[in-house]
């Protein structure tokens, strides 16, 4: 139950690379309905969720920006890249019979609602998973920058950064296997060594408003749970 969790309320944010699986593109529904199942059995223990889902399984803004592309356009594509992979998340969560919720940060009525703070809130205090999509509306944002300010927003414990490594690391550690993993590291060390770990806007909102981040491996089942348990699954950046 609830009782176990350290965390109560939380926001994950998840890659849409995450989504791809191994085919590395597009959503793969088995990996997606693995995910409505472990995040399903967190609701269901009260905690409560809060979910920015990126799109680059899709399409990705900088991307298109460097193949000539106008950055604001290729933003604005990877943004309705972000809402697709909402739409299959939710879906996904109604199959397990988890209430959720879409709001979009661009107003698109037939499929989602607008993000209001307010009734964000509301949908997480009645027990529903909020799926925040469409960055934050504007170009030139990341989802993590989304993340951030939405966990800040949302008053959330904790910001849950779902990657494929086991945490924060000093160097790659796909190049270097004496790469060494940081426990607890600060936000400002983060900045300082230039580690990639969020874009310097979302390290700096999460640094200013003390919001915690847990950076966890999303590829190991019910890491979920347990880095929200408290247990050593990652690297705890604050």
């Amino acid at each position: 139950m609830a009782g176990d969790y350290k965390y109560k309320r939380v926001l994950l944010k998840l890659s849409g690379e995450a989504l791809a699986g191994d085919q590395g593109y597009g959503i793969d529904p088995k990996v997606v309905d693995d995910l409505a199942e472990q995040i399903g059995e967190i609701v269901r223990d009260g905690v409560q969720v809060a979910i920015v889902v990126g799109g680059g399984n899709i399409f990705r803004g900088l991307a298109g920006s460097a193949e000539g592309m106008d950055r604001a356009q290729a933003d604005y594509i990877g943004m309705l890249a972000t809402v697709m992979n909402s739409l299959a998340l939710q879906d996904a969560f109604e199959r397990h019979g988890i209430y959720s919720r879409v709001q979009s940060a661009i107003n698109m009525q037939e499929v989602s609602e607008p993000y209001i703070r307010r009734r964000a809130e509301r949908h997480l205090d009645k027990g529903r998973v909020v799926i925040l999509a469409a960055g934050t509306g504007n170009p030139y944002f990341t989802t993590d920058t989304t993340a951030a300010l939405r966990a800040c927003e949302l008053s959330v414990d904790c910001l849950m950064k779902a990657t494929k490594v086991d945490g924060v690391y000093d160097r790659d550690p796909v190049k270097f296997p004496d790469a060494v993993k940081f426990e607890r590291i600060t936000y400002m060390d983060v900045l300082n060594r230039g580690l990639n770990v969020m874009d310097a806007t979302a390290t700096s909102l999460c640094m200013d408003n003390d919001m915690p981040m847990i950076v966890f491996d999303l590829t190991r089942r019910g890491n979920i749970a347990r880095a929200l348990k408290g247990e050593n699954v990652g690297t705890i950046v604050e």
